[in-house]
């Protein structure tokens, strides 16, 4: 019986489903290769991406010593949504999740198209910027290498990777989350000696508490816990998941939150807040570890922030090529994108097709407007999502999951990042290049689904 209450006042979790043990996969379908610490672990690494490597110093500038209270605060935000995500995953785990989701609750294949192509977007963005982060700062080191031949290069090794097999990317994401999560526990560790040496509620000086203060440094924080939602993609490659996911999703965001307010206590107790935030003086974590380990080689945090990039590109190659999976055999995509090579079990149109659009991508320029425009989509799918959750719990016939939570919890989620997509288009300082072309790109969407005209509700007539 795996039975008992996950929050006091009622989110329930059911029995332990009796599922067959072992993988399960057949030659229509993708291989369910994925166990319970691999997808903790695949969390845990798309969420500690290369961000928190800078935001702790951007959000010390922020809330100065009480930069914790930020994290602390995005942390039970994005754990909202996350909930809702667990409760999903356990109904209906399925590649493409959210477009699934949306599809199912809404019965708009127009809204599904729009949600499953803005997820797939955003990781393209992401692996876009990545690509080039990698290809610079490793020309900084060998200037003899070309950027654009290094580009290259990082995107047809990343397409091999996931081509291989699912084992065999998340062998590779387990060691580069080894060791970005590594850098962070030695900073924290290194530092402990430091605590209690500062006071921990003291604001930027001319600066007074607010519930203001406390949400401009929570939106800045929120997003280094994006990546929780990602998962969700890989349902279908998971050995029992009605169980596994939710419990996957909640494990990670609560192991990413330990990791993240233990280096934001340890960074302002090591070193001043107003330094942290100085960029000049060189990265966040970079400047902890000159002081808590003034031994330690110059060079180590640039590679862990390497090792950070890496593993970020790989998930959301992962995840972003599940996605265009999922939505061709719901028919919103062509149906070649759906198919799946016999031996290797892995979606090899649509990460060939995927990596073709990521290279046009990050040889197109400057995409971090791109990258910010796709971050406030995908805060607009969370919103979508966690309504879905509340209609899906009132309508009869439909499964209930092996994480059933309160309806508060959706509800809250709604509103939380309803919030938070209003402030990034209304106070995001007057910058309104990248909510346009998020509005850009939703068109572009749109207008791309009455031309292809998707052939919508494939899969609706198939059990969950």
């Amino acid at each position: 019986m795996f039975c008992r209450k996950f929050i006091s006042g009622g989110c329930e979790i059911l029995p332990r489903p009796n599922l067959v043990k072992g993988e399960v996969s057949d030659e229509q379908g993708l291989a369910r290769r994925i166990g319970f610490f691999s997808l903790v672990i695949y969390g845990v690494g798309d969420m500690v991406g290369a961000g928190i490597y800078g935001t702790v110093g951007v959000a010390a500038g922020v809330m100065g010593n009480a930069v914790w209270m930020a994290f602390f605060v995005s942390m039970v935000a994005a754990m909202l949504t996350g909930l809702s995500y667990a409760s999903l995953a356990s109904r209906y785990p399925r590649a493409a999740g959210a477009a699934y989701i949306t599809h199912r609750a809404y019965g708009w294949p127009l809204l599904s198209y729009v949600v499953g192509l803005a997820v797939a977007v955003s990781g393209m963005t992401s692996m876009a910027a990545g690509s080039n982060i990698f290809a610079q700062t490793l020309h900084a080191v060998f200037p003899e290498w070309p950027v654009p031949l290094l580009i290259g290069g990082f995107i047809l090794a990343l397409t091999v990777l996931n081509l291989a097999g699912i084992k065999e990317s998340l062998r590779a994401n387990l060691l580069c989350t080894t060791v970005e999560v590594g850098g962070l526990v030695f900073v924290i560790v290194t530092g402990l000696r430091f605590w209690g040496s500062v006071n921990y509620l003291e604001l930027p000086q001319g600066e007074n508490f607010s519930v203001a203060v406390l949400l401009s440094g929570a939106v800045l924080t929120f997003f280094a816990f994006i990546g929780f939602e990602d998962m969700l993609n890989v349902a279908e490659e998971v050995k029992e998941p009605r169980w596994m996911m939710p419990w996957g999703i909640v494990s990670a965001l609560f192991i990413v939150a330990l990791l993240y307010i233990g280096v934001s206590v340890t960074a302002v107790s090591v070193v001043p807040a107003s330094r942290l935030a100085d960029s000049s003086q060189g990265a966040p974590l970079a400047q902890i570890a000159g002081v808590s380990a003034p031994w330690l080689p110059g060079w180590i945090y640039p590679a862990f922030t390497l090792f950070a990039v890496v593993n970020t590109a790989l998930l959301n190659f992962i995840m972003a090529s599940r996605v265009l999976y999922g939505m061709a055999r719901q028919g919103l995509l062509p149906g070649v994108l759906g198919r799946v090579h016999r031996r290797r079990q892995t979606p090899h149109f649509a990460i060939l097709a995927l990596a073709i659009l990521v290279t046009t991508l990050a040889f197109s320029g400057n995409i971090l407007q791109l990258a910010s425009a796709t971050s406030l989509l995908l805060l607009s799918c969370f919103v979508v999502v966690n309504a879905a959750l509340v209609l899906l719990r009132n309508r009869a016939g439909e499964p209930r999951g092996a994480m059933e939570v309160p309806v508060w919890v959706p509800v809250l989620g709604v509103l939380v990042c309803g919030v938070l997509v209003i402030s990034r288009i209304f106070f995001g300082g007057g910058e309104m290049r990248a909510p346009l072309i998020a509005g850009v790109l939703v068109l572009g969407f749109i207008l791309t689904y009455f031309f292809v005209k998707p052939r919508h509700g494939y899969l609706m007539s198939r059990d969950a």
